[in-house]
């Protein structure tokens, strides 16, 4: 199992992410958003997972007012993605090809099967 936390800030579903599997003693790689942009196969891979504009963080009035936040063409969502990857939800939690947004401990538990 190789679990990558993507996160773009500390948020109570972040601490969640990490909780669970700190509790459960899986290793786990935090990748910071603000230090590394993913790639166009990353996002695609995200958004196979969950629907382009689910990627989107749309919480509080700031993030609303970024274009993305009103896009509808995930073509467009995932080009402006990976162009200010700041607009992604956190967590988005990778184990290999298989993709979790935000906090989904049943898929996680799936996962340590």
């Amino acid at each position: 199992m190789n679990i990558q936390i993507y996160v773009n800030k500390k948020n109570p579903d972040v601490l969640k992410a990490e909780r669970f599997f700190k509790e459960r003693r899986i290793p786990y790689q935090l990748v910071d958003l603000k230090k590394h942009k993913p790639g166009r196969r990353e996002l695609e891979l995200f958004a196979r997972a969950a629907g382009a504009r689910a990627l989107v963080d749309r919480s509080g009035m700031k993030a609303l007012e970024r274009p993305v936040a009103r896009m509808t063409i995930d073509s467009l969502i995932l080009s402006e993605l990976e162009q200010d990857p700041s607009a992604l939800i956190s967590p988005i939690v990778r184990n290999g090809s298989q993709v979790t947004v935000g906090v989904d401990e049943a898929v996680w538990l799936r996962w340590m099967e």
